[in-house]
């Protein structure tokens, strides 16, 4: 599916427009943003439970063999 997103601004303008011109296309949808306010506000906990962790494969724990002694004959 396809969004094709209108800021609400503009809704009188350009919905009618974009809905008829898209009408054929079953994989657009034509809405409008009726957000009032950004979620990533600089000082907003996301949910307060976010933890930061690295997420790089940790390395393999103890020793590995030596190659001389594995080659084969």
């Amino acid at each position: 599916m396809i969004y094709c997103v209108i800021p609400e601004p503009l809704e009188g303008d350009l919905f009618e427009k974009l809905s008829r011109y898209y009408a054929d296309d079953p994989h657009v949808e034509v809405i409008v943003d009726r957000r009032k306010a950004s979620r990533r506000d600089a000082g907003s906990g996301g949910g307060g439970n976010r933890t930061l962790r690295d997420r790089r494969r940790r390395g393999v724990t103890g020793e590995l063999p030596d190659l001389a002694e594995l080659a084969l004959d």
